[in-house]
């Protein structure tokens, strides 16, 4: 029988940053599912069996990283969050760290901080 394969959703409206965070991941054994926006993850979120959330806190245009941290814990999730943001802002960092994220990683992080953490977030 084969190692379980944990699916994380990688959210960033930058599609480089995203596709380059979803290969790192993949290379690593992790199978990675890319969305441009909280709303697009939220489209899909019931059909997905996703156990981890790296998530970009400032999204253009829609809701936020942090709002959707929050919508989803009030609908009952507790899905692990790995925040990722170009942004320093020492409150926002706070506020998602009290929220309950896994790690608050700044960018440009280092590709095994990211790996380190989805680690974390899933036990392995």
């Amino acid at each position: 029988m084969g190692k379980v394969r944990h699916t994380v959703a990688v959210i960033d409206d930058d599609a480089s940053l995203r596709r380059s965070v979803g290969r790192l991941l993949n290379a690593y054994g992790f199978d990675a599912v890319e969305y441009s926006s909280a709303e697009a993850f939220l489209a899909h979120y019931a059909s997905t069996d996703v156990a981890c959330l790296v998530l970009d806190i400032d999204l253009d245009g829609g809701l936020s990283g942090i709002e959707l941290q929050r919508r989803l814990k009030e609908a009952g999730s507790n899905l692990p969050i790995i925040f990722i943001t170009a942004l320093e802002d020492r409150r926002l960092q706070i506020d998602a760290e009290r929220a309950g994220c896994i790690a608050y990683l700044r960018k440009p992080f280092a590709g095994s901080d990211l790996v380190d953490a989805v680690k974390k977030a899933l036990g392995v």
